[in-house]
């Protein structure tokens, strides 16, 4: 994936998260639920930064982080 896309990505992860966490339509509504209603919107956020970190670091799961044998 080039720079271009992995910033592109991580642009459309972030704003999609934003718009998750400002929108009136939740899997846990905060006016049943009360405070634990937040719970969904930190878990998406939270979620979002993770994978914005992994976008931008260009870091891979399960990736070893030794260098190639020669």
């Amino acid at each position: 994936m080039t720079n271009g896309r992995r910033i592109l990505a991580a642009v459309l992860v972030g704003v999609g998260a934003l718009v998750y966490g400002i929108s009136p339509v939740d899997i846990i509504p905060e006016l049943i639920a009360g405070p634990f209603g937040f719970a969904d919107d930190l878990a998406v956020i939270a979620g979002a930064g993770f994978a914005i970190y992994k976008l931008l670091t260009g870091r891979t799961p399960g990736a070893s982080t030794a260098p190639p044998e020669a």
